[in-house]
């Protein structure tokens, strides 16, 4: 039997950052991963919807370039060569990932992983596709899957192919006329931005009042109102009631309503993924509506046992389950550390990119803050105005009024995903804003909005 420090379940960017972190660390690590190195994120997820995004914002500057004094004619678009480009991108990282994980000495099963229990020697053994392995630290890293609602006609649509998820319509080859999104969170808006800019009619139903989920209401107007102008149709507060193949049937404040389309992307959120490992059963390892209990250590309530990534549902997002990895490797190698989830941002892909930290005007106000709110517009950058004939994005400020702290970063614009990584240090940081008026911005760079935004305090 083959025994490391640390045994992972999932070779995801939580599980496989974990190995190579606790490697790095000087323990020896092991991972296993029942489909490719790189989990949803890499091969059905934030890299492949890039890959597909950024090929449509190019489709679009062509038609488009008239207006920078660049014209063409006859403009077309290969879905199906956009669709072996991301498979290519795919294969390359995820070989690189491989690569990091061979350099590292880190050792890779391919199977489904199972937890056997605890040996007598205090070790955690985990069947591996036949082969037991056992660890000192086990972590589980094992992602999410897309949650499938209990719709009449869901689940024949996801048999017969009329109904994706994030998954297979990565891989679809053909364009569809009119595609129904069921739900408005960043997997739906990500996909129907894609495909409404290629040509395609998108239709979006929403169960809550507005899309976007926790973002700023004011930027989820401006999104909506974009999207609109490429043809998108919105219905919020509508539940669907019924899928039938060619059709959707969704219930709002006027009745029930039936929309006719091609294909269906069911992007309804996605739930952790820890059936039949059996933690509960073989370790006793605490969970809570299916996902694992942990503290801000990334501990579970089994001493040696972490779990990382979507799997524990705190905040599923890649670069999360990246500090998770991080902070758990930490802890096991006696190293003060901790997760803050406060200061993880979080950005939408679309165009225009929205990207966030922090607070909102809401959650502050919930939590009794006294906030200044200050907003920037886009077009005060230079560079923006240089690179778009307009625009209403912005970037927004929440400032803490007593401990005279930035607590929340909100931009929607170009290059906001590039950006967002400076606001949330700034939040980090803590700093008054006298100091943050110190930092010097490069000039013309649309990052100069930010600076804007902080003389308005």
């Amino acid at each position: 039997m083959d025994t490391f420090d640390v045994v992972v379940l999932g070779g995801g960017p939580g599980g496989y950052l974990c190995a190579e972190r606790a490697a790095q660390g000087g323990l020896t690590a092991a991972v296993v991963e029942q489909r490719a190195l790189g989990g949803t994120c890499l091969n059905e997820g934030c890299v492949p919807t890039k890959s597909l995004l950024y090929c449509a914002k190019q489709y679009a500057a062509a038609q488009h370039g008239a207006d920078y004094g660049v014209h063409a004619e006859n403009v077309s678009f290969d879905h199906a060569a956009v669709i072996d480009r991301k498979n290519k991108v795919v294969k390359t990282l995820v070989s690189g990932v491989g690569f990091t994980m061979k350099s590292n000495k880190v050792k890779v099963y391919t199977a489904t992983a199972k937890v056997l229990g605890k040996n007598a020697a205090g070790l955690f053994e985990v069947d591996a596709g036949g082969t037991t392995i056992a660890g000192k630290h086990l972590v589980v890293a094992t992602g999410s899957v897309a949650s499938v609602p209990p719709i009449p006609g869901v689940k024949e649509g996801l048999a017969s192919g009329f109904v994706m998820t994030n998954r297979e319509i990565l891989d679809l080859r053909e364009v569809p006329k009119t595609l129904v999104c069921i739900g408005g969170g960043v997997i739906g808006l990500e996909m129907a931005c894609y495909f409404a800019t290629i040509g395609v009619k998108v239709i979006v139903i929403e169960m809550m009042s507005k899309i976007a989920g926790p973002t700023d209401p004011e930027i989820c107007d401006i999104l909506m109102k974009t999207y609109k102008k490429l043809g998108m149709e919105f219905y919020l507060n509508a539940g669907v009631k019924k899928v039938e193949e060619g059709s959707v049937t969704y219930e709002d404040a006027s009745g029930l309503h039936t929309v006719a389309c091609d294909r269906v992307l069911l992007s309804a959120g996605r739930r952790a993924n820890i059936e039949g490992l059996d933690l509960e059963e073989k370790l006793g390892v605490a969970t809570e509506r299916g996902k694992v209990l942990t503290d801000e250590h990334l501990c579970t309530n089994v001493e040696g046992v972490y779990a990382v990534g979507d799997c524990n549902g705190k905040l599923m997002l890649a670069h999360t389950a990246y500090r998770e990895a991080e902070v758990a490797v930490n802890h096991m190698r006696g190293i003060k550390d901790h997760i803050d989830y406060s200061i993880i941002p979080s950005v939408i892909y679309t165009t225009p990119e929205v990207a966030c930290v922090g607070e909102t005007e809401q959650s502050a106000k919930d939590k009794g803050l006294d906030v200044k709110v200050v907003k920037a517009p886009m077009m005060a950058s230079g560079r923006y105005v240089a690179e778009n004939l307009k625009g209403d994005g912005f970037c927004k400020l929440i400032y803490d009024v007593k401990k005279r702290e930035l607590v929340g970063v909100h931009i929607i614009g170009s290059y906001a995903s590039e950006m967002i990584y400076g606001a949330a240090a700034m939040v980090y940081s803590k700093l008054p804003v006298q100091h943050l008026d110190k930092i010097v911005f490069p000039h013309p760079t649309v990052s100069e909005v930010i600076r804007e935004a902080l003389f308005m305090l």
